[in-house]
């Protein structure tokens, strides 16, 4: 006698379109809650987008973005023939990578100094010094480097006049204006981007330290062993973040300290194109130019990505 089993039809999954009403219905209070965000970028960053085309027109005021004459690359082209290109470019490579790589590791060093403290009352005191200046607005802190660093009356110069060293000018120097800039940019922001590393560095388990200090680890080796590999993912993904922008020179400081002395290494890709499109009226040519600038931070961060993700399994996406 044979028996033959008989199979329970298959069930076939539900449509997406099904799925959508259903996940919207369970979820509905934080896509409420999400939804602030989500138009604040549309309406600030993805509708902005459409004047893109900008750089690929020339400008007419009487028939606005859509109406000018199409050009094509033709500004691209003007901005890569100019003879301050490679000017421009360097000084902003410059300023950027010395700035992301001290400024980089200066909040690791600081956070991890920070969480050796034993005493709560002396961490939080560290704490809360070192991330106030942030705070501090940029004309502000540009004022404070003309009062400590001004070649007449600052109060560093009139210092080093007491000790016998005469002719310093840190703000007319093109060989200080990026030591002073990276200096007190790591100043002002260092210990406030030192707060996700030492957030990072709460969630360590402090079975990881007992451990170590039984196998006889000194404090050197808790950093280097514990800490150090707990940071990691964190580094690794404000690093690509940071490189997202390696090109974006922060246009106001750059600006406010910018002389007739240090121009030549002053000079940057956002201060030109606020010079050429706002003073000058080469709306056209300034948006080609912020163009590029905005697709070379964007193959930088695509770049960054793809190398973190196949080094340590770690990325945006």
């Amino acid at each position: 006698m044979t028996v033959t089993a008989s199979r329970a039809p298959a069930v076939a999954p539900a449509p997406r379109s099904g799925r959508r009403p259903r996940h919207l219905k369970r979820y509905w209070q934080l896509w409420a809650m999400l939804a602030p965000a989500i138009a604040f970028v549309g309406v600030f960053a993805y509708i902005p987008m459409y004047g893109i085309q900008l750089a690929f027109r020339k400008f007419s005021f009487k028939q606005g973005l859509t109406g000018g004459e199409w050009v094509g690359l033709k500004y691209f082209y003007q901005f890569f023939d100019s003879p301050l290109f490679w000017t421009l470019l360097r000084n902003t490579v410059t300023i950027s990578l010395t700035t992301l790589i001290v400024g980089f590791i200066a909040p690791i060093f600081l956070a991890l100094v920070v969480n050796q403290v034993a005493n709560e009352a002396r961490k939080r005191f560290m704490q809360t010094a070192t991330y106030l200046p942030h705070f501090i607005s940029i004309v502000v802190v540009v004022g404070m480097l003309q009062v400590f660093l001004s070649p007449s009356s600052g109060v560093l110069t009139r210092v080093l006049e007491f000790v016998g060293i005469t002719g310093v000018n840190f703000l007319g120097d093109t060989s200080a204006f990026v030591p002073v800039y990276v200096i007190s940019d790591v100043w002002q922001h260092c210990g406030w981007n030192s707060i996700i590393y030492l957030a990072a560095l709460s969630r360590v388990d402090t079975q990881l330290y007992e451990a170590a200090k039984i196998d006889g680890a000194n404090r050197f080796r808790l950093v280097r062993h514990v800490d150090i590999p707990a940071l990691v993912p964190t580094m690794v993904v404000l690093l690509i973040l940071t490189m997202g922008g390696v090109l974006s020179t922060g246009f106001e400081k750059v600006f406010l300290m910018q002389n007739t002395l240090n121009l030549p290494v002053s000079e940057v890709i956002s201060t030109y194109v606020y010079k050429i499109g706002i003073l000058s009226s080469q709306f056209s040519y300034s948006a080609a130019i912020g163009l590029f600038n905005t697709l070379i931070n964007f193959i930088f961060l695509v770049i960054t990505n793809q190398i973190a993700k196949r080094v340590s399994g770690t990325s945006l996406w």
